[in-house]
């Protein structure tokens, strides 16, 4: 029989449906490569029970002729900021540590009712604050790459880092993920692998652990651009639970999957050639507009002229925000409780949230609650506010001159864990590609196109009009029928 642990989504899912493999066979495989490969330290807590009872379900409704769901006989790994009923939920902190939720996230809920099952619980940046996986309470996760002639630690991206290392590494066939600033596509880059960030509101965000309200979204992480269109199918839909949900019916993704991209015009940002930007990404980047131009697309220029602006606007935006959604973690209703004898209410919120919360998480809530306060609120919130809302105009604009943008992920292949820890601004510029269509809730996403000369892979963004993930979609799918990416991760762990 064919590796199970070699198949992805829409294999799988065909695989099962056709008989020529049960649910559970699948399960078993991912289940027994996931036990296997504790050194990525990818999940948080396992939970193969989770996925057997799913595909014996899906084994029985089979047997019995029962329609199958988008996602039936799917084992997947979930990014430990979704709420799972019954599982430890701990957005990987110290201050939700033992936390086991007695509902379940909107997201997670819509892939169990497709047929999916869960391998497990995926580690992460904590509170998804991170570009590469080492704020983690529970460990840094490694990428199952590495550096050619090297054996040192590569970041798996972040804050998506479990997710992302675990399809690289095959031990799960696809996984969610959420993008605030960059967590779905910075780590797809990072790893070999795809990922979409959907327009914002596309995805419910009820049940998922906050960063940054007005930015987190959910999306799939997976090997394959069709298999992220199966998987976002599942996600995606309306929720009255979340005030931003959009109410839109959600489109065949999947079925309308086309990558003749005749009298499409495919946008390029001049302000996106950014110094620092390594020559590699660069190449690709030429490369990726060739590509595009084979598959029938016109290449223009647009300007983005309020770029340069957009990673300052973010950086006080999302911790605002951060500052106000994790003032409920305070040792009072679930999760850590710091209570040294003889303290009183104050104390314990403060000893609570300083065992609690990790330095970057503090970082982010201190530099959030600065920019709230009553001196500075103009200066600094205010002032950002009305760039994102000029960021936003800038791909209106391009958007009357172009159908998808095509960009880098990242300015830099991914790096030895550790390696940038000392200096927080050089971490945050790596978002710089990622973050502008964070701030206009615009879909954007990774595709693998290449290797770099360490052998390690380099990823290409679309970033498409709001709604029109399809657009994203069949751009990406033109890329990776031309790239050709098959390269995989040599197995060390």
């Amino acid at each position: 029989m064919t590796d199970l642990t070699s198949l992805g989504v829409k294999d799988i899912r065909d695989g099962v449906a056709k008989g020529d493999f049960t649910a559970r066979e699948v399960a078993e495989s991912f289940n027994a490569a996931v036990a296997e490969a504790a050194a990525l330290n990818a999940f948080i807590v396992t939970t193969p029970d989770h996925a057997l009872a799913a595909a014996d379900k899906v084994d029985a409704d089979r047997a019995a002729g029962k329609q199958l769901g988008k996602m039936a006989g799917v084992p997947i790994g979930m990014k430990d900021l979704f709420a799972t009923h019954g599982v430890q939920t701990t957005a990987a902190s110290h201050i939700l540590e033992g936390f086991a939720p007695r509902y379940e996230s909107t997201v997670s809920q819509n892939l169990w009712n497709a047929g999916a099952g869960m391998l497990g619980k995926l580690n992460l940046d904590q509170f998804a604050m991170g570009s590469s996986n080492e704020t983690s309470y529970f460990g840094n996760v490694s990428s199952p790459w590495r550096k050619a002639g090297s054996n040192a630690a590569m970041s798996p991206g972040g804050s998506s880092g479990g997710s992302s290392a675990a399809v690289a590494a095959r031990i799960a066939p696809a996984a969610t993920g959420t993008d605030t600033g960059g967590s779905i596509r910075q780590p797809a880059a990072f790893t070999g692998i795809c990922g979409i960030k959907p327009t914002y509101g596309r995805c419910s965000r009820w049940g998922v652990v906050a960063f940054a309200s007005s930015l987190d979204q959910a999306g799939p992480m997976a090997r394959s651009v069709e298999d992220c269109a199966i998987m976002l199918g599942a996600m995606a839909g309306f929720d009255p639970k979340d005030a931003t949900s959009l109410d839109m019916p959600v489109p065949d993704w999947e079925a309308a999957l086309n990558s003749d991209l005749r009298g499409k015009k495919v946008g390029i940002p001049r302000e996106y050639r950014m110094e620092g930007t390594d020559q590699a990404i660069l190449d690709s980047w030429e490369q990726g507009k060739a590509w595009l131009k084979d598959a029938g697309a016109e290449i223009v220029d647009v300007s983005l002229p309020h770029t340069k602006y957009a990673l300052p606007a973010y950086y006080i935006v999302a911790p605002a925000e951060a500052s106000s959604n994790l003032a409920r973690y305070d040792g009072v209703r679930y999760g850590l409780r710091d209570l040294p004898d003889g303290v009183g209410l104050q104390d314990m919120y403060a000893a609570t949230r300083a065992a609690g919360f990790g330095d970057e998480v503090k970082r982010r809530i201190l530099i959030g609650t600065y920019v709230l306060s009553a001196g500075f609120y103009d200066a600094y919130y205010t002032q950002a506010q009305k760039v994102r809302a000029l960021v936003a105009r800038d791909f209106e604009r391009a958007f009357q001159e172009c159908d998808v943008i095509l960009a880098p992920t990242t300015p830099t292949a991914s790096f030895p864990l550790g390696s940038m820890n000392e200096d927080p601004l050089t971490m945050y510029l790596n978002d710089v590609f990622a973050v502008p269509a964070s701030l206009a809730g615009l879909p954007a996403m990774s595709v693998p196109a290449t290797i770099n000369a360490d052998g390690l892979p380099l990823g290409l963004q679309i970033v498409g009009r709001p709604f029109d993930e399809q657009g994203v979609l069949n751009a990406g799918l033109a890329i990776q029928q031309r790239a050709g990416f098959t390269a995989r991760p040599e197995k060390w762990w």
